[in-house]
């Protein structure tokens, strides 16, 4: 984009937005990276709108001029998603941040994009429903959405695709359309909704959510357990999920993370071997069912150490460390930085999956903790690299990238929640043969202008 047009686009967006259009050197460094290894590269402004008819005359704008976009949520992203790769407008929709409705009968809430999982579950408190959608990280919804994260609950109560109802989104020329409705099915034409779900920003801006809610559970308890290896562990998920046994979230933590655990939380204390965090939602006496049967199946799988927690601060103890499993695996190696990759295969084929990669990483010379969403065949490599080491750099990324292949060669995908963004884009045309090309298509006939987050997701020629 010559310089012409971006001080125009500027200038437009200056007289919309006022002193909401920043170009603040500590604004543009904020939103120039992700929590990923890609490089950062400084937008040329950031917009900070409050509505959905400001977001759709910033695309005008952008439309008009060809100036790149790059929707922001909170940057917690893992792939480069809102890197601006190549310049422009980057659109941060924290202001837009108010939870419009909840409608307690249907069970489902409908927000603006910039509305936080955890946010939305303060303003849920007193009505004894919850957001399931858990992926760690204090994410926007609007940024969920985008990237069809899911997280520690996935296994009982899907992922953020199973809990959109309907959107607002602002299409690359401006125009607001609405996806869906509060019903909770429907039969009339193709499904808008789930394709601008994990689009990551590509084709357009989503301004407002309609998300399905629970009923908090009666009761809840949660629970680690260790196992003599990865096989054993797996083995007991695989045969607790063929029984139908309902767990709500089920973890797998290898014996590399676990030290890193108790270096982080010194308190913990739990033996440095394979380990299953989990948690049972239910009647007080269906809990209780499910525990008995799955502790059967513990044993029978030679593990041990049961500690139980029902009392909510020690559950959110327990969950606090495991969503702080990041800064626990980087207390491994002090001043180091954390490449990470995700993959999801059949759940038949983790176990084996596990180890190869444990291989590679071994065979690598990295220190490489892992963690998974084991219910779900879902699997994160923590990769620890010196920052100051493009060497290291360099080979990590190769571990990555056989570790993405190797996901592929079980029948799997090179992202079960990360998603695509800059960083696995490559892969995409192995993963999906001629759909990749539809992709594009379909990003071409929306953004032809390729304004939405160039760079990203579907390469445009």
């Amino acid at each position: 984009m010559s310089n012409a047009n971006i001080e125009a686009t500027l200038a437009a967006l200056r007289e919309l937005l006022g002193d909401r259009l920043s170009t603040g050197p500590s604004i543009l460094d904020q939103h120039s990276r992700d929590e990923a290894y890609t490089r950062p590269v400084l937008p040329d402004a950031v917009a900070f709108p409050e509505t959905t008819d400001e977001v759709s005359q910033i695309l005008k704008t952008c439309s008009q001029y060809g100036c790149p976009v790059v929707p922001y949520g909170i940057g917690s992203s893992l792939e480069g998603h809102i890197v601006p790769i190549h310049g422009g407008i980057t659109v941060d929709t924290s202001r837009m941040n108010k939870v419009l409705q909840i409608n307690e009968s249907d069970l489902d809430a409908v927000v603006e994009p910039g509305v936080t999982r955890v946010q939305l579950n303060e303003a849920l408190r007193a009505t004894g429903l919850m957001f399931t959608v858990d992926p760690g990280a204090d994410a926007t919804l609007g940024g969920m959405a985008a990237t069809r994260a899911s997280g520690t609950n996935t296994v009982r109560y899907g992922t953020m695709a199973d809990n959109v109802l309907a959107l607002e989104v602002v299409l690359p020329d401006g125009q607001i359309i609405e996806t869906g409705s509060r019903a909770r099915k429907s039969s009339t034409g193709y499904d808008l909704t789930h394709l601008f779900v994990g689009s990551e920003g590509t084709l357009g801006i989503i301004t407002k959510l309609t998300v399905k809610l629970r009923g908090q559970p009666e009761h809840v308890a949660a629970a680690t357990c260790a196992f003599p290896d990865i096989a054993s562990a797996v083995d007991t998920v695989i045969l607790a999920i063929q029984m139908g046994i309902p767990m709500a979230r089920i973890e797998l933590l290898d014996e590399v993370q676990m030290k890193g655990m108790n270096i982080y939380n010194p308190d913990m204390g739990l033996p440095e071997v394979p380990h299953l965090f989990l948690e049972f939602h239910g009647s007080e006496a269906g809990v209780a069912e499910q525990v008995a049967s799955f502790s059967a199946l513990v044993d029978d799988h030679g593990g041990s150490d049961f500690q139980w927690a029902t009392k909510t601060e020690d559950r959110n103890r327990l969950w606090q460390a495991r969503h702080n499993a990041y800064y626990a695996g980087r207390s491994l190696r002090p001043g180091a930085n954390g490449v990470i990759t995700d993959c999801c295969v059949p759940i038949s084929a983790l176990s084996e999956c596990l180890m190869r990669a444990k291989d590679l990483a071994a065979k690598s010379g990295f220190l490489a903790p892992i963690v998974g969403h084991v219910g779900d065949g879902n699997f994160h490599l923590l990769i620890l690299v010196d920052p100051e080491s493009e060497d290291e750099l360099t080979r990590a990324k190769a571990l990555v990238e056989a570790v993405n292949i190797l996901a592929l060669e079980f029948g799997g995908t090179v992202s079960g929640e990360h998603g695509i963004g800059a960083g696995k884009r490559k892969y995409l045309v192995q993963e999906h043969g001629a759909a990749y090309a539809l992709m594009a298509t379909l990003k071409k006939a929306i953004d032809p202008g390729n304004i939405m987050n160039p760079g990203k997701l579907v390469t445009l020629n």
